[in-house]
């Protein structure tokens, strides 16, 4: 009945990982026996016996949920393909600040066709690019927020 009165996310999802915390910081053998053996995992011994409960959390929760598999598949789901991007975009990325793509000298400007194949031939330009920006609806944004 308690539980009914719970959101699903908090009853499947948080409820679980604060039973793990709780078991781990109070030391209950048992009921951490019993979590590891139900999740199928392998925890040394060396960490089940270290005084920092911390160790023991930290290994049985890196097997349970690794945060790095997470994260790769959310970047391979959300973030679009290189292949995707129009040209305009392309000349956009190229040029920095007031900048337009034709003061661009001649090599870089024939870069363009080559960042928007995105080929992996060996005769293929290598192109870093390194950018902190990602695609958001502009609903998202906090001007577009209704108030």
């Amino acid at each position: 009945q308690s539980k009914g009165k719970k959101p699903l996310f908090v009853q499947l999802v948080l409820d679980n990982i604060w039973s793990l915390y709780e078991a781990v910081m109070k030391r209950d053998k048992e009921k951490i026996e019993k979590i590891v053996t139900s999740l199928g995992l392998r925890i040394g011994a060396r960490e089940s016996r270290h005084a920092d409960p911390k160790v023991h959390l930290n290994a049985i929760c890196s097997q349970w949920l690794p945060i790095s598999d997470a994260i790769l598949s959310m970047v391979c789901n959300k973030i679009p393909s290189p292949l995707d991007i129009t040209a305009e975009r392309v000349e956009k990325l190229m040029c920095v600040g007031a900048r337009t793509f034709d003061s661009l000298p001649p090599e870089t400007r024939e870069l363009k066709s080559a960042f928007m194949k995105c080929s992996s031939e060996g005769t293929a330009p290598v192109i870093v690019f390194v950018s902190k920006m990602f695609p958001v609806d502009a609903k998202a944004l906090p001007q577009n927020k209704p108030r």
